[in-house]
C-alpha cells in the first residue's frame, strides 16, 4: 500500500525570539516585568514566539552592548543552542549599541522596541496614507544606523591602496534615503491637505475623538456607539488610520473618530509622521479618553497618554474619563474591596480634580447607557455654545 504524502503547510513558520530588559535605578523590578510583558505582546502581535526572556540589573546601560559583556554572552549561548531568529530589547539601542551587539550574533536579527514598533506598523498599514506615514518613519529611525548594513564594504586595513569602497557606498545610500524622506514629506503635505479639505467640509457637527493606549477597547466601543462595523482585535495597533463616523443621540448628530493607540516608548519618528492623522483629536471638541481600568497598571497608561497628546497639543482639550473593562474587575484580596468600592475610590480620586468619569464595559454593555446620556448632556452644551440659534432643538 502507498502511502499519500501529506501536503505541505503554506501557512508562515512564526519566528523565535528572546526578550532582553534592563533594571536601572530609574525602574522597579515591578515596572520591568510589565514592560517586558507589553514586549511580549508586541512580539505576539508581530507573529513571533517569545521563548525566553532576560534581565539584566546596571546602574545604567552599558555603553558598548547596552547589558553588559557578560550577560550578552550568556544570551549568544542560548540564542545558539536553541537556534533562535531574534533578540529584541526593551530599550532603544544607539548605532554603537547596535552595532556591537551584533557583531558578537551576526546570525541572528537584532531589534529594539521602536524598531518592533515600527514594524507591527508596517504590517498594519493599509491605506496609503498610513503606509506613506509608516515609510517615513522607518527612514528616519533607520538613517543615524545605517553603517551596519554596510560591514561587508568596510575597509579592512589603513595605508595606501586599501581605502574600500564602503565609506562611499553609505554616503550613495545616505543621499537615497534622504531623498526618498523628503518625497515622502511632499507626499504627506499633499495628503495632509485634502484631509484637511475634507474636514473642513464635514459641516458644523459637535467633533468627539476616542483616544486612549493601545488594546483599551477604543475600535469595539466606536461600534458600540456608532451601530456600525469597525475593526477590532486583540492586539496592539489593530487601528492606525482614523475612522470617523457620525453618532445621532437622541436628536443630536456629532462626529465620533477612532485614532492610533498609543504606548510607552513610541518611536519620535511615529509621533512625528502621525501628527497629521492626530489632526482628528487636536481639532476635535470634546476627547473621551478610553482607560483599561481592569490593567494594573492603568494609572501608568493614562500618564502615557496625556504626555502624548501634550506633545501634540492637547493637553487642555475637553475630556472625559472613560473607564472601561470594568466586568474584568476583581475584588481586591489584599484589602477586601468589592468591584463598587474600587470603582467609587477610582471615580472620588479623579473627579475632586474637576475631571469627569465615566465606567463601562464595552464588552457586556454595562453602563453604555449611562456613558450615552453623559455623552449627550456633554455634546449638547458644546453645540448650544457654538450655536446658540440651534437652540430650539432642545
Amino acid at each position: 500500500m502507498i502511502e499519500k504524502k501529506q501536503a505541505k503547510s503554506t501557512a508562515p513558520v512564526a519566528e523565535t525570539c528572546v526578550l532582553v530588559g534592563l533594571l536601572t535605578g530609574y525602574t522597579t523590578r515591578e515596572e520591568l516585568d510589565e514592560y517586558l510583558d507589553e514586549l511580549a505582546f508586541l512580539a505576539t502581535t508581530a507573529s513571533a514566539d517569545t521563548r525566553r526572556i532576560f534581565t539584566q540589573a546596571l546602574d545604567k546601560p552599558d555603553t558598548r552592548t547596552f547589558i553588559g559583556s557578560g550577560k550578552l554572552a550568556e544570551i549568544k549561548e542560548y540564542v545558539e543552542e536553541q537556534g533562535i531568529d531574534m533578540v529584541i530589547f526593551d530599550d532603544e539601542l544607539n548605532p554603537r549599541q547596535l552595532r556591537n551587539i551584533e557583531a558578537e550574533m551576526p546570525e541572528v536579527k537584532i531589534l529594539d522596541r521602536p524598531n518592533l514598533i515600527l514594524d507591527i506598523f508596517a504590517q498594519r498599514a493599509r491605506t496609503a496614507h498610513a503606509k506613506t506615514q509608516v515609510e517615513l518613519a522607518q527612514y528616519q529611525y533607520l538613517l543615524p544606523r545605517l553603517t551596519n548594513m554596510w560591514t561587508h564594504l568596510q575597509k579592512q586595513k589603513g595605508g595606501i591602496g586599501m581605502k574600500g569602497p564602503g565609506e562611499k557606498e553609505i554616503e550613495t545610500d545616505r543621499r537615497i534615503i534622504r531623498d526618498r524622506i523628503a518625497k515622502l514629506k511632499r507626499d504627506l503635505g499633499q495628503i495632509d491637505k485634502q484631509m484637511a479639505t475634507q474636514r473642513s467640509n464635514r459641516g458644523a457637527l459637535v467633533r468627539v475623538a476616542l483616544v486612549g493606549y493601545t488594546n483599551v477597547g477604543k475600535s469595539t466601543l466606536m461600534t458600540l456607539l456608532s451601530k456600525s462595523d469597525v475593526f477590532a482585535e486583540n492586539k496592539l495597533f489593530a487601528t492606525l488610520d482614523t475612522t470617523v463616523r457620525k453618532v445621532v443621540l437622541q436628536n443630536l448628530p456629532f462626529l465620533l473618530s477612532d485614532t492610533v493607540g498609543f504606548i510607552r516608548k513610541l518611536p519620535h519618528q511615529l509621533i512625528e509622521s502621525f501628527k497629521s492623522t492626530l489632526d482628528e483629536t487636536r481639532e476635535s471638541d470634546l476627547l473621551i479618553h478610553v482607560i483599561d481600568v481592569s490593567h494594573p497598571q492603568f494609572e501608568d497608561h493614562l500618564a502615557v497618554v496625556n504626555a502624548t497628546l501634550a506633545e501634540i497639543g492637547s493637553a487642555d482639550a475637553p475630556t472625559l474619563l472613560l473607564f472601561n473593562k470594568i466586568d474584568q474587575l476583581e475584588e481586591d484580596a489584599l484589602v477586601g474591596l468589592t468591584r463598587a468600592e474600587q470603582i467609587a475610590g477610582i471615580r472620588e480620586r479623579y473627579e475632586r480634580n474637576g475631571v469627569q468619569t465615566a465606567f463601562i464595559s464595552a464588552h457586556t454593555k454595562e453602563g453604555l447607557d449611562e456613558l450615552r446620556e453623559l455623552l449627550y448632556e456633554r455634546v449638547k452644551e458644546i453645540h448650544m455654545k457654538r450655536y446658540p440659534y440651534n437652540n430650539f432643538l432642545f
